[in-house]
């Protein structure tokens, strides 16, 4: 097969290429993509007592009109949308989100540790060196010993003093000690901040419809279960696992990049696989837990939760019947919790436990009654290796060697674990790091969603 473009992985940033280059007229291209599904980390699957589930966590929300227009024209009134309303689990109750705008809602003595860590001279002045002293140097103490530093060791599975802090941007929300104090004193609560206060979600089908009905408009251009085995950069030639051969011009990757760099390349660079040795990145699993509603007591409003304690394996818990009656067998009568843990080898679990640990977690923390347990009429579950990359201290250093290296080749690497970002990593920015690499090949335009140097 001869194609001028080869786009390797059908998810978002994969998918996003070639919907853009279509529209650009541009029709020498093919998709190659391992699963026999469109979607990579946003796909959704039903399981087999009707009920749907991502793989984590996903919402609908954007930074572009572009992709505000390809969401209108593939879901329609398809869709539904929703204020976001999270909470904490700390201390034995809830917190709104975010945490540090709402501590009014602790324990007395936490509350006060949280004040405490912000007032003047309690938090170091010197500039930070990583992600854990900017904790400190940001929240204080309190702040980070009762939400910052469990939270996201539970969720990167990685310390944060070997986290960089530069991708932060708008998902932290920073401190305000003036507003720490009023929202105390005046009871306020402040549960607004962030791009996705609301949120849309398909009507049918999870995230994993949205990419369904982009492949559909792709049906001949992806091929499904074709695995990459090699790239042959100077023939241009890549192979896949089943023996077929693409010859190509360029190539947009968006499967992890140390794979692409250590593996697939027939050319070995000793300076690309050092630099990928340097890239960190933690492992996801997600148990879907699914039971008939017996009680009104048993539905509340909310939509996710963060858990930093250690009474739960997970970092997050959705209420997936939430966000769409769909999402379980009988809308309106079921509840579907979709939980996620992190494992690393900083963090390791036993992955097969974890199930029981969930559902024990879901107790600890009382989004399930003790004497309901039997009652679950739905156990799903998915591990996932890759399942966020780590703003490791080393990412960005590593980064500068492979990328360059790669696009002197012909060969651009993109997306989540393509372009190893997690700031530019949200669907919408995903999907526009395709559309934007289709641009540039097209018309010459410059990408502005992603950035390696």
């Amino acid at each position: 097969m001869k194609k001028k473009y080869l786009i390797i992985g059908a998810g978002p940033t994969g998918l996003g290429a070639a919907h853009r280059l279509k529209e650009l007229g541009m029709d020498d291209f093919v998709v190659l993509e391992r699963q026999d599904h469109a979607g990579g980390l946003a796909a959704s699957f039903k399981d087999d007592k009707g009920f749907t589930w991502d793989i984590g966590g996903h919402v609908v929300f954007s930074h572009y009109d572009y992709f505000d227009d390809l969401m209108d024209s593939l879901l329609g009134d398809e869709r539904l949308e929703h204020q976001r309303e999270s909470w904490v689990r700390s201390c034995g109750t809830w917190v709104p989100y975010p945490f540090q705008n709402n501590i009014r809602y602790l324990p007395r003595e936490a509350r006060w540790e949280c004040v405490e860590g912000l007032l003047p001279g309690n938090r170091p002045e010197s500039a930070p060196g990583n992600f854990g002293q900017w904790i400190q140097h940001v929240f204080g103490a309190g702040i980070a010993k009762h939400f910052m530093n469990p939270y996201n060791f539970k969720v990167w599975a990685t310390p944060p003093e070997l986290m960089q802090y530069d991708w932060i941007g708008e998902r932290v929300s920073v401190v305000d000690l003036k507003k720490v104090l009023k929202n105390i004193i005046m009871e306020c609560d402040d549960r607004a901040w962030g791009p996705n206060n609301t949120f849309k979600f398909p009507l049918y089908g999870g995230t994993g419809e949205i990419f369904r009905r982009m492949a559909d408009r792709l049906d001949g251009f992806v091929e499904y279960g074709q695995s990459v085995a090699s790239i042959d950069a100077e023939k241009k030639i890549a192979t896949t696992e089943t023996g077929l051969a693409v010859e190509y011009e360029a190539i947009l990757n968006t499967a992890p990049i140390d794979i692409l760099a250590t593996r697939w390349l027939a050319a070995r660079d000793d300076a690309m696989i050092e630099a990928a040795g340097r890239l960190t990145h933690n492992s996801v699993y997600v148990a879907g837990v699914g039971l008939d509603i017996t009680a009104e007591a048993e539905r509340n409003s909310r939509c996710w939760m963060y858990y930093p304690e250690s009474d739960s394996p997970f970092y997050r818990v959705t209420n997936f019947h939430n966000y769409s009656p769909n999402n379980v067998a009988r809308p309106g009568e079921q509840l579907s919790f979709m939980c996620e843990s992190s494992f690393s080898a900083h963090k390791p679990e036993k992955v097969d436990e974890l199930m029981d640990r969930t559902i024990s977690g879901l107790v600890n923390t009382t989004m399930l009654d003790a004497a309901r347990v039997d009652d679950v009429c739905t156990k799903w579950e998915i591990a996932v290796d890759y399942g966020y990359p780590v703003p490791c201290l080393e990412r960005d250093g590593a980064l500068k060697v492979i990328q360059p290296r790669l696009e002197e080749k012909g060969i651009y690497s993109r997306g989540r674990f393509g372009g190893w970002k997690y700031e530019v990593s949200n669907m919408d920015h995903s999907v526009m790091q395709g559309v934007e690499w289709a641009e540039r090949m097209i018309t010459g335009a410059p990408e502005t969603t992603y950035c390696w140097d």
